[in-house]
């Protein structure tokens, strides 16, 4: 039974979380919405991106000490790079 519980809570987990924008989220959030990525990784993510200004590709993002590819392809569909991202919608057809 416990192990049914922390299943579901697991799941529930996946489900619900949504992408998060690596250039603009602040470190708990970071830590909450990626596999992998606890508060430590999070804040070195911050501070990278501080120093040396905005990730553009999950490449970028393996340059964060502690954070190697496996990591990066692990969390690319819940990964954006700017806001932007998350509003596109799709094109009409004119006809």
């Amino acid at each position: 039974m416990k192990k049914l519980i922390i299943l579901l809570a697991i799941l529930s987990f996946n489900v619900t979380a949504k992408p998060v924008n690596v250039n603009s989220a602040d470190a708990k959030t970071l830590s909450e919405s990626l596999v992998g990525i606890g508060q430590k990784k999070a804040e070195a993510i911050v501070q990278y991106r501080t120093d040396n200004g905005a990730f553009e590709s999950l490449n970028d993002l393996t340059n964060v000490k502690g954070i190697g590819e496996k990591t990066a392809e692990e969390n690319a569909d819940d990964i954006l790079f700017s806001d932007s991202e998350v509003v596109k919608k799709p094109k009409k057809k004119t006809k």
